[in-house]
């Protein structure tokens, strides 16, 4: 076999391999060979079938086998005597004409091919022991318990029919039915729905034409929608609705005490209290982490400086753009709409997909140089995680996990980064600041 390279550009190498004809037929014959002893034809006995006669009936399926396993092999070959790391699968470009192929699979000549490869750069990896970082921390208050204990509170309000026409605050029960021009759309019915006047759970304006309206009396009114309405196909349209009111319950009045925490299965309004503060110090630590793996990430990106491979990126630029196209879509918005232009946007989008997949390639740089690894259990934990969202349907959940790979894949993945964050974290200077709530979910300007 002969081996030449004929390019080599950037993270780019390209290899002209050439296989002789008589290399090719001794491991047809090999194979032929291996098969005679168990094939079965009318007029042969076991073992005794020639093997020209059977490189008439199969010769050619053998040699498309042979050539297959030696351009893996081949392969396999340049990228362990070099030391290459591949980004992609190697791109095998084989003789097109006919006549030729056909020469190659009869054994009458050399098989001749071109291989591309991409590579993964090597990565110097920075001292992470230099890196400074800040944990914000905030102290759950008195104030915010009471706030969140009040929400729960109004979230389990009763309510009581009244007489009287609806007023915001009240429960209202509603039939409706929405058209254009004359013609009932899709998602413009409901019957039986409940709605709190005030909360703008409906288009806006919609409230509004229920004000003083009693049980079992109808109104029909016009109204517009958003133009930035998510579902585009009614976004900025007129619409006709006509509505029933099947029920008016105005709120009552709720005692925050033992007894109501009582009804959400607690013992006392201190151990509602507790719940509250414990659910809430969750939410701080998870934006304190979150926060504190951003900045990580981007003195990451600071200290990693390289060319990434273009087929990586080309790939999470295509991932990133088709939700960005996707997203605009949905809410009927354009790139004038968002302050821009295509081409800026594809420009910033790119470098994020640059930067995504620059920084991937350290983490898991990072992840094997220091022989850090997610876990059967922690895999499986994280699976048990996933099922316990979609109560009534574990088995099935569970069981799409283990027939798809590439589902457990993306498990995997944010378990991997989060073990290397921790990892870094702990060898990484950090110092802890004290700020409020306000501090703390406050997002970054950029």
């Amino acid at each position: 076999m002969q081996v030449t390279e004929t390019s080599a550009a950037g993270l780019k190498r390209e290899y002209r391999v050439v296989v002789p004809a008589t290399d090719l037929e001794a491991k047809v014959n090999e194979r032929l060979d291996d098969l005679k002893g168990r094939v079965q034809l009318r007029g042969f006995r076991p073992g005794k079938v020639p093997v020209a006669h059977l490189k008439r009936l199969y010769g050619k399926s053998a040699m498309a086998e042979v050539i297959e396993a030696t351009v893996r092999e081949a392969n396999s070959k340049i990228v362990t005597d070099h030391g290459y790391r591949l980004a992609v699968e190697p791109k095998v470009v084989l003789p097109t004409d006919e006549a030729a192929v056909e020469e190659v699979i009869e054994g009458k000549t050399d098989l001749s091919y071109t291989v591309e490869m991409e590579l993964v750069p090597s990565i110097a990896l920075a001292d992470f022991k230099s890196i400074k970082l800040t944990r914000l921390t905030a102290e759950v208050t008195d104030e915010e318990i009471d706030k969140a204990v009040q929400t729960i509170a109004d979230q389990n309000r009763p309510f009581v029919a009244k007489s009287e026409g609806a007023a915001n605050g009240d429960r209202v029960t509603i039939n409706f039915e929405g058209s254009l021009e004359g013609v009932p759309f899709e998602g413009g019915t409901g019957e039986d729905v409940p709605l709190i006047m005030g909360a703008g759970q409906f288009i806006p304006g919609f409230e509004d034409n229920l004000v003083g309206l009693k049980a079992g009396e109808s109104k029909t009114f016009d109204i517009k929608f958003p133009d930035d309405y998510r579902a585009t196909h009614l976004a900025g349209k007129d619409a006709a609705f006509a509505v029933t009111v099947k029920a008016v319950e105005a709120p009552g009045a709720v005692t925050i005490d033992d007894e109501f925490a009582k009804t959400l299965g607690l013992e006392s309004l201190a151990k509602l209290k507790e719940a509250v503060k414990e659910r809430i110090a969750r939410e701080y630590t998870q934006a304190s982490r979150q926060k504190l793996k951003r900045a990580l990430l981007d003195q990451l990106d600071e200290r990693h400086k390289f060319e990434p491979p273009p087929s990586l990126v080309e790939q999470e630029f295509n991932n990133v753009w088709s939700q960005v196209e996707q997203d605009l879509k949905q809410q009927n918005r354009t790139f004038e709409d968002e302050g821009t232009t295509e081409e800026k946007a594809r420009e910033e989008y790119r470098g994020i997909a640059e930067r995504r997949v620059r920084l991937g390639l350290v983490i898991a740089e990072i992840g094997e140089k220091n022989n850090i690894k997610v876990t059967d259990d922690q895999l499986r934990a994280a699976v048990m995680e996933q099922v316990r969202q979609f109560p009534g349907q574990e088995r099935q959940i569970w069981e799409y996990y283990q027939k798809n790979p590439n589902a457990l894949a993306a498990l995997r993945g944010p378990l991997f980064e989060d073990k290397v964050v921790d990892f870094l974290v702990e060898l990484a200077d950090v110092t802890e600041k004290p700020v409020s709530r306000e501090e703390l979910f406050k997002e970054d300007e950029e």
